[in-house]
């Protein structure tokens, strides 16, 4: 029987940590090991290929993470506005409880490193599929077509990471909100117009 990862999930969980706080360049492999608690050995164990190979674990890690998050969202709503909003205010507190240092789990990993990695890259957009799939099948179940669902996932994602860049800058809560408000609206469902009587 082979052993289990002993430090992998924390190394994973500390590099994921750092790099949405401080960004990929300026975080080390020191710094990496110092607040994982796993021996230095154990980074080059598990990530033979160094950081690169860390970041692209962590990308993953955080990106499942609001897969499950939104899931759990879903089930919890009734409908795709009620859900968004709701992921809206955990976001809104998690950067307020971080003083407004922390960003999007992924976002500060793949704007320095996804150009020059191709694995990365590719984690990226498996991630942010991820989201956009959660958020569509909602808009489905709320009764949207499948191709303005998917329209409206990648607006929402898109949204709601440009809040969070804001609201980082601003060191405010304010355009999650404001974001979350919009997307409310936008992703109600609005009724045929009728047609008008001939005659």
């Amino acid at each position: 029987m082979s052993t289990p990862p002993r430090h992998r999930g924390a190394i994973v969980r500390a590099a994921a940590t750092l790099f949405r706080r401080n960004g990929y360049a300026a975080t080390g492999i020191n710094e990496i090991a110092e607040v994982s608690g796993a021996p230095k050995g154990s980074l080059y164990h598990y990530f033979p290929d160094g950081k690169d190979q860390i970041a692209e674990a962590a990308v993953r890690f955080a990106g499942a993470g609001v897969v499950a998050t939104l899931e759990k969202l879903e089930q919890e709503h009734h409908t795709a506005a009620a859900m968004i909003r709701a992921y809206c205010r955990l976001l809104a507190g998690w950067m307020a409880k971080s003083g407004f240092r922390d960003g999007c789990p992924i976002a500060t990993t793949l704007l320095e490193s996804a150009p020059q990695s191709a694995n990365m890259a590719t984690a990226g957009r498996e991630a942010f599929a991820g989201w956009c799939a959660v958020i569509a099948r909602a808009l489905v179940r709320d009764g949207f077509g499948k191709a303005e669902a998917r329209r409206l996932s990648t607006l929402t994602v898109s949204a709601i990471e440009g809040a969070l860049i804001l609201a980082r800058v601003e060191r405010s809560a304010a355009p999650i909100d404001d974001v979350a408000k919009s997307l409310a609206s936008t992703l109600q469902l609005k009724p045929p117009a009728r047609k008008r009587a001939a005659g």
